[in-house]
């Protein structure tokens, strides 16, 4: 018969290792906790690097900078012009397209130093973030921190990053040869498209990041189904608006038809599909684009009214408070696309209509991730 044991005395050789087994358990429990609270910071900076790159590369349009730089060097395209040797081969380069023989001919070496410089510097961002990903990947992958399925979610940022810079040469180029001032506009609609897909991945990530994978899965199980459908329902359609924007702004159809509510005069704009073959108007008719950029955000605004009136009936203060943000800065930019038509879109107008989207489009992702995961909330006793 085994003898009592006194409660104060210290255990024996044989249960340590398992007393040892459990409080590793608990370390890596911390340890990954740290981990993805250092991911989402870096998530957070590149969030705030891609922000700035939409930005920049707004004004690079605005500024009709993106056509000065003609050649594509990934590597060596790094380094600006040394001397002014260089400076002079790369204005001849420029001389050489149509936007410098239709539009700027007469411009001086300095003149075209401006406009190169924001062209380079637009590219030398996307370079700046190709790194910053690559770096933290890397730091992460050889310290073991990324956490379990978050892999192919930061491959995915990586991959959606290399193909961004093939798809912005790829609208360069078309604006390097034939008749045309500026580049394709729905080559600039898949430019700035997938720069908002990006940010979209990044901001989910964040969000994702920013609650304890234990707390996912019990939020997962509160999740607002009929509010999280229609939320992914207003995410479609103000992506689509952004698309629509991005043809507005690739053919400057928003600096015509500055009047509101109507377009010279008349609900249609006059001679809406003069082009031919037919699908050319969609992308090149400054009146119709517009007309339907127009369209679209009054569609927008509406069913995003009738998903933040569902919100209201939700019992989770922050999922309430998260529609009433998306639901507030979606007015202002309405209101703020209206005032851009009635100044004819100077650039000041433009930029700021563009960070709104960048607004709009984070709120909205945030209420709808809000809804899927909505917060457990403690219940006063009374």
């Amino acid at each position: 018969m085994s003898n009592k044991r006194s409660i104060f005395e210290e255990v024996n050789a044989a249960e340590k290792p398992s007393q040892s087994l459990e409080t590793g358990a608990i370390d890596r429990g911390r340890s990954s906790e740290a981990s993805r609270r250092w991911m989402r910071r870096w998530l957070m900076l590149l969030f705030t690097l891609v922000v700035i790159m939409i930005a920049v590369g707004g004004l690079t349009r605005l500024t009709d900078s993106g056509l000065s730089i003609t050649e594509w060097k990934p590597i060596t395209g790094a380094i600006p012009p040394m001397s002014e040797a260089v400076w002079l081969e790369e204005f001849e380069k420029y001389k050489q397209i149509p936007e410098y023989e239709l539009q700027n001919v007469g411009m001086s070496l300095s003149e075209f130093k401006v406009i190169y410089w924001w062209e380079w510097g637009h590219r030398q961002l996307g370079r700046v973030i190709g790194l910053v990903w690559a770096l933290g990947f890397l730091a992460f992958l050889v310290r073991k921190a990324i956490p379990p399925g978050w892999t192919g979610r930061l491959l995915l940022l990586g991959g959606l990053g290399g193909f961004q810079g093939a798809v912005g040469w790829w609208m360069v180029s078309s604006g390097l040869t034939g008749s045309m001032l500026d580049v394709a506009s729905y080559r600039l609609a898949t430019h700035l498209g997938i720069a908002f897909v990006i940010l979209g991945f990044i901001t989910w990530y964040i969000s994702l990041l920013g609650t304890r994978e234990s707390a996912l899965v019990s939020d997962r199980r509160s999740r607002e189904t009929k509010l999280f459908s229609m939320s992914t329902g207003v995410m479609h359609l103000a992506f689509l608006q952004i698309i629509f924007g991005a043809l507005v702004a690739g053919i400057d159809a928003g600096r015509n038809y500055s009047d509101w509510p109507l377009m010279a005069g008349g609900f249609f704009p006059p001679e809406p599909f003069s082009l031919t073959p037919l699908w050319r108007n969609f992308f090149e008719d400054d009146g119709l684009v517009q007309f339907i950029h127009r369209m679209t955000g009054y569609l927008v605004f509406l069913f995003a009214f009738v998903v933040w009136r569902k919100s209201k009936a939700s019992g989770n203060d922050q999922v309430r408070f998260a529609f009433s943000v998306m639901m507030v800065l979606m007015f202002f930019q309405l209101l703020l696309g209206i005032i851009t038509v009635l100044y004819a879109a100077p650039w000041y107008f433009a930029i700021l209509h563009q960070l709104g989207a960048v607004a709009l489009w984070v709120a909205i992702l945030r209420a709808r991730f809000l809804s899927g995961y909505p917060p457990q909330t403690m219940l006063k006793r009374g």
